[in-house]
């Protein structure tokens, strides 16, 4: 078979991609290429279904860009699709002044980043919505919501398939290689293989650095380092004591831990942020011990053996412990001859 495109990565940027590209060029020929047999079975898979609205991000950086651009696509496409979501809204909450400094700075910067909607609270205006919530004040975020993100995903291949689009599971790729004819993606598998196509994009997530080593001829100095940061979520085993998401004041390498409610009313904590060097899904219930003293910051009657381990996933990032957080950058093909990445200040995506 002949394809255009390649997308290596079958996660949920994979497809969207996919369907984004086969939208916009109905005549290319575009394969999808995972190595898991099912998509989203890592990073994607492991997300907690909240769809954010834009406010954490630094002014003018593509993180900031993309959230609040793509909150609002996403919403759009879940009603044209009938995927079910659901606007809940978010607190994030100061439990003394420093904190309060921390919320107000983020309104400020939500705010510049056209973040509809959002409206400095209280303690006890914060409590009138939330009368479990211990807080000094917060900062209501009504366009957080939640999402059926499996839901999502087969929308998602269901387009790319409607269109022409393949989607190759069971296809790791291990070599791309430059030839006269194109790119050569040669895959292993039960059906090992290669493929010649003119482009490749790398969506491969926790992947896309071995991806990006497995390039002949793009320079290994522009790989930047894998970070792993897993991030562990406990169920809470009684009845949901929140209606909005209620996020702390952001900590190093996350958000804090933090209230999660999912589309079944079922209310969950964490992340929590735990670096670690290899690929890892176990929750250590023991980890259940901070979690108590976090979560009680703000929700003070949490009970005693309240929570019981769920689930886990990774964030993939290029700082680790005690560096600024990263931003996004795409690289393109007029990347390639850039200049070393020794010390990346910025996060990247091939």
């Amino acid at each position: 078979m002949v394809y255009d495109i390649a997308v290596v990565g079958g996660g949920i940027v994979g497809l969207a991609t996919t369907r984004e590209l086969l939208l916009r060029h109905p005549k290319l020929r575009i394969a999808n290429v995972e190595k898991e047999d099912v998509w989203s079975k890592h990073q994607t898979g492991h997300n907690s279904g909240v769809i954010h609205s834009g406010i954490y991000y630094k002014p003018g950086s593509l993180k900031a860009k993309l959230c609040v651009e793509g909150r609002k696509l996403a919403w759009e496409y879940c009603d044209a699709k009938g995927i079910e979501y659901r606007n809940v809204g978010k607190l994030i909450v100061a439990v003394d002044e420093k904190q309060t400094a921390k919320i107000e700075g983020i309104a400020k910067q939500g705010e510049i980043n056209g973040v509809e909607g959002l409206e400095f609270l209280g303690g006890n205006a914060a409590r009138a919505l939330e009368p479990a919530l211990n807080c000094t004040a917060a900062l209501l975020s009504p366009e957080t919501g939640i999402i059926d993100s499996h839901a999502y995903m087969l929308a998602l291949q269901g387009a790319v398939e409607d269109r022409g689009g393949m989607i190759a599971f069971n296809t790791p790729v291990e070599r791309l290689a430059p030839t006269a004819e194109g790119w050569e993606v040669r895959f292993g598998g039960a059906e090992a293989g290669n493929l010649i196509v003119d482009a490749v994009i790398n969506s491969a997530g926790l992947g896309a650095q071995g991806i990006a080593r497995a390039t002949e001829s793009y320079s290994a100095a522009r790989v930047p380092r894998l970070v792993l940061a897993k991030g562990n979520y406990f169920g809470f085993a009684g009845r949901p004591a929140f209606s909005h998401l209620i996020y702390p004041a952001p900590v190093e390498g996350g958000l804090g831990t933090h209230v999660t409610l999912d589309l079944a009313g079922r209310m969950r904590f964490g992340p929590d942020v735990e670096w670690i060097d290899t690929e890892t899904y176990t929750v250590d219930p023991k980890r259940a011990d901070s979690f108590y003293a976090s979560v009680r910051t703000y929700f003070p009657a949490l009970p005693d053996n309240a929570l019981v381990p769920d689930y886990c996933g990774i964030r993939p990032k290029l700082t680790g412990k005690g560096e600024p957080a990263a931003d996004f950058l795409i690289d393109g093909p007029a990347d390639e001859t850039q200049a070393p990445l020794a010390q990346p200040d910025r996060a990247t995506a091939f």
